[in-house]
């Protein structure tokens, strides 16, 4: 059970890392957009390429008014979900094995 349980708690904590990555780029997204980025640079490129498959779901479902798009808004929400609900639950599962 020890095993399990060091496995659970590894896991939670790279879900954690990603999770926390993912949010940042969703803001560092958000903020670029405020200034027109250069679609050609390659920092944007690598923004628009990493938080799209995170915000399409949520355009899918909210559409853009008015030129105002709030999917990263919702997609900020669900990361802090899956934060709060999902790593919480794996680490104490950890615990209780552990």
């Amino acid at each position: 059970m020890f095993a399990l349980s060091n496995l659970l708690s590894a896991v939670a904590t790279i879900l954690d890392y990603i999770l926390t990555i993912a949010n940042w780029l969703i803001i560092i997204r958000a903020l670029i957009s405020w200034v027109n980025p250069d679609p050609y640079n390659p920092i944007v490129q690598f923004l628009y390429k990493t938080t799209e498959p995170l915000l399409a779901p949520f355009r899918k479902i909210i559409p853009v008014y008015t030129g105002l798009d709030i999917s990263p808004i919702f997609a900020l929400i669900f990361i802090w979900f899956l934060k709060l609900f999902l790593v919480r639950t794996l680490m104490g599962f950890a615990m209780r094995l552990g």
